[in-house]
This record gives C-alpha cells, sequence and structure tokens, in this order.
C-alpha cells in the first residue's frame, strides 16, 4: 500500500471579525465611559466681577460682620444664637417661603457664622439664596 503523505494546507485564522468586535467594545466603552473632573478647590473670597442681578421681590438680607453678629434687614439681633436667627427669619418671612435671601459676610468673618445663617435659613425653607460679593479693586496698572 502506497500511502501518500498529503500536504496539510496551513489553516490562517481570519482575524478580521475579532479585530471588528475590538473595535466595536472599544467605541462602545468610550460612548458610555463618563469624565470626572476633580479639581482642588482654592478659594479666596469674597470678590466677583458679575453684576448683580435684579429680583423681582426683595430680598431679605441677612449681614454678618466680622465680630459674627447677625444684622437682618439692617436691624442687629440681641445676639448671635441660631435660634434668634431662626425667629427672625421666620417672623420677617411668614408664610414667603419663595422669598430670595442675600447673605452678605464680612471677609474676616469667622466662617461657622455664615454657614450657620446658611443652615438656619435652609432649615425654614428659604432655599433662594445667595452669597453677595464685592467687585476686585481695579489696578491702575502702574509696574513697581
Amino acid at each position: 500500500m502506497n500511502f501518500k503523505s498529503r500536504q496539510r494546507e496551513e489553516v490562517d485564522p481570519n482575524l478580521t471579525p475579532l479585530i471588528d468586535v475590538v473595535f466595536l467594545l472599544l467605541i462602545f466603552f468610550m460612548v458610555t465611559t463618563t469624565f470626572q473632573r476633580e479639581t482642588e478647590l482654592k478659594v479666596n473670597l469674597p470678590e466677583a466681577e458679575a453684576q448683580a442681578v435684579e429680583d423681582k421681590q426683595a430680598p431679605l438680607e441677612i449681614i454678618v460682620d466680622s465680630r459674627g453678629r447677625y444684622f437682618v434687614d439692617g436691624h442687629e439681633l440681641v445676639n448671635s444664637s441660631p435660634d434668634t436667627l431662626s425667629a427672625a427669619l421666620n417672623k420677617l418671612t411668614v408664610g414667603r417661603k419663595d422669598r430670595p435671601v442675600v447673605l452678605r459676610a464680612d471677609s474676616g468673618v469667622n466662617f461657622q457664622a455664615v454657614v450657620t445663617a446658611m443652615d438656619v435659613a435652609a432649615k425654614l425653607g428659604l432655599l433662594h439664596m445667595s452669597i453677595a460679593t464685592s467687585e476686585p479693586a481695579v489696578d491702575s496698572g502702574e509696574k513697581r
């Protein structure tokens, strides 16, 4: 018997479908990925260059001076207690929880006093709050 050895053909796998699948997965992950911007916070308060926005309602103004005393609509409170501030705000809002609140704080004030004022206003349902800032001083352009 004569057994001839046949030459085997080399099998070349077709890589085109595999490459297509890899590219489709790559495109899928690129499209569905969300990119988060993680930044460091460097806070220099209280200067802003934006113009004040006029509101239809007269805003309720809370002022915190450099010693942490509260003034509500120009009237000084008897003490700096959150309960006193809450009572004063509650008296002035009288069911108008949509009234805007403007918080003005001295740049040298203890930050806790500002946070306390914001917290008291939020607990009363006064959620339309803005923090007033001043425009930065204009530099005369002279170099020293």
